[in-house]
């Protein structure tokens, strides 16, 4: 009994948190409030507080609902990769997975990541994101280039891949899923050329 009333309590967590989600793409961090969350759930207010002590913890939890869910995107494109080219590809469509490269869910980033510098809870989530993102291409570009040189791309890609983002929340209509990956793509394989080409000069 005890079991199921834990797993009853985790999905209705769950379907709180994916709500606050939902409520952010529509209305923003400063209109997303505790009353719209609960009618978007259909729930009361007080329901949304027996789980969830106030807004930023509520929202906290919805950043790592969302976070969750491009983790798993890499991680099952991680198993199928055999190759570091294979890996870098893996972490790069999975951060474009279509299922959550829309502008809605990119204006709901935009609005969690504004709230980060005033927000410790939310700077370390953030962290935790960046810090996943560098090692999993540091795993595939070390192989492929010194590790400095492995440094500097692995910061350059999650850079173009936070860029790509925010365009897609701030740009009418985006940045289409195609087209941000060929920029993605292109870049990747030029830096890949560059180092290749290094190791082979009579300077390497």
């Amino acid at each position: 009994m005890a079991g199921k009333l834990t797993k009853l309590v985790d999905i209705r967590r769950r379907e709180l948190r994916q709500a606050a989600f939902e409520v952010l793409q529509r209305e923003g961090m400063a209109g997303a409030t505790l009353e719209k969350v609960a009618a978007h759930a259909g729930a009361s207010k007080g329901i949304v507080l027996h789980y969830f002590r106030n807004k930023q913890e509520l929202f906290e939890q919805a950043m790592r609902e969302a976070n969750a869910n491009l983790r798993d995107a890499v991680a099952e494109r991680l198993r199928r990769a055999k190759t570091p080219r294979e890996r870098i590809a893996a972490v790069v469509d999975g951060n474009f997975d279509p299922r959550f490269y829309q502008p809605e869910i990119a204006h709901a980033w935009l609005a969690l990541c504004a709230e980060v510098p005033r927000e410790p809870q939310l700077a370390r989530i953030q962290a935790v994101i960046h810090a996943r993102m560098h090692s999993n291409l540091m795993s595939a570009l070390r192989l492929l280039m010194p590790a400095e040189a492995a440094r500097r791309t692995a910061l350059l890609i999650s850079g173009l891949i936070d860029g790509l983002w925010l365009r897609h929340g701030l740009q009418s209509g985006g940045v289409p899923r195609a087209e941000a990956l060929t920029l993605m793509y292109d870049f990747i394989d030029r830096r890949l050329a560059e180092e290749a080409g290094r190791d082979q000069s009579p300077e390497a």
